[in-house]
């Protein structure tokens, strides 16, 4: 009896100590196994290699928060747009902000080589409700800037390609690495920022821009390689600036032509956006330049800019964005409509 009774209590103990060792298994944080696993995965898809490992355990930290945050955000209340893991997610967002932003802002002692003449499209009534111009073959596939400031070069050539195309019936992949070897002799700094008006003047001056496939992008400053510009491929004659503050204007300008514009991009929001209309929170200290390549708005009534960005297929909505428009902010969401330019062809 005391022998069965001993092993009674051995069989019980047993159970005891099963049932804790699986009860801390479960309660462990069964997510940092997942997060470990997702980092290592993550690594894998976006060629990440850190050199050492005290360098992959900051980064893991910083991958594990934002990911922590992302699906926060993503269970909370929906906003009407999702946030998504990407190739930024081992970026604080200051980290983000250095090397993937870029504009620089206008200033004031650079003048528009038309800014004496009315806005052309002042007068232009005749915008539909809706536009892309992705359908009417005007916008290029998106690019990566990589980890240069050269935001301002990628929306200036986007704005090229669509004009050229509209006014030639020709869709060709212009050089944003033309602009960022050789546009540095006035404001422009090629992957430490630079701002559209004087991209503008430097491909006026020029002559032209040279086609991606003949001085194509590199992801970094060079020597301007001048046996590669003699060609020139596209051409403007001039350019304008949309009336600073007015979304009428800009839908005017972009019914006509995609547009560049700046924007304040650089928060989480932005940074992890995926999907939806954008409706976060951001301010108008513009810090990225991207291009508006149409407008329209959802079944729910939410009007919408189509903006195209420079930050490869994987982030956002294959690399285009819905932000809200018709703010009731004169700036626009993050600032989009202060500082909006199209070129002349």
């Amino acid at each position: 009896m005391a022998k069965q009774n001993q092993l009674s209590f051995l069989t019980s103990a047993t159970l005891l100590v099963i049932i804790v060792s699986v009860s801390e298994t479960l309660c462990r944080p069964l997510g940092e196994e997942h997060l470990l696993k997702q980092h290592e995965e993550w690594m894998v898809i976006n060629r990440r290699i850190y050199k050492d490992a005290a360098e992959k355990a900051k980064r893991y930290e910083i991958f594990q928060e934002n990911v922590k945050r992302i699906n926060a955000f993503n269970n909370g209340k929906d906003v009407g747009y999702k946030l998504a893991v990407n190739k930024f997610t081992d970026l604080t967002n200051e980290e983000f902000r250095a090397s993937y932003t870029g504009y620089k802002r206008r200033p004031t002692s650079v003048l528009s080589s038309v800014d004496a003449k009315p806005f052309k499209y002042a007068n232009f009534t005749a915008t539909p409700a809706a536009l892309d111009w992705r359908t009417k073959k005007a916008v290029t596939s998106v690019k990566d800037q990589g980890q240069c400031g050269s935001c301002w070069a990628f929306s200036v050539v986007a704005v090229i390609e669509g004009i050229t195309m509209i006014k030639k019936g020709k869709l060709l992949s212009l050089s944003e690495q033309e602009l960022v070897d050789c546009d540095v002799n006035g404001k422009n700094l090629g992957c430490d920022g630079g701002f559209m008006d004087s991209a503008f003047e430097f491909i006026i001056s020029k002559g032209g821009l040279t086609t991606e496939a003949n001085y194509p992008y590199r992801g970094k400053e060079q020597t301007c390689n001048t046996a590669k510009t003699g060609y020139r491929a596209a051409s403007i004659t001039g350019y304008q600036d949309v009336p600073a503050n007015n979304e009428k204007a800009l839908l005017q300008a972009v019914a006509n032509q995609p547009v560049s514009v700046a924007v304040e991009a650089g928060g989480f929001d932005f940074q992890f956006y995926s999907g939806g209309v954008f409706k976060g929170s951001c301010g108008t200290s513009v810090d990225h330049a991207v291009t508006v390549v149409g407008y329209g708005k959802i079944s729910g009534g939410t009007k919408y800019w189509l903006l195209k960005n420079s930050w490869g297929t994987g982030w956002g909505e294959s690399g285009y964005m819905r932000i809200q428009r018709d703010m009731r902010s004169k700036a626009g969401l993050c600032g989009l409509a202060m500082n909006a330019s199209y070129p002349i062809a």
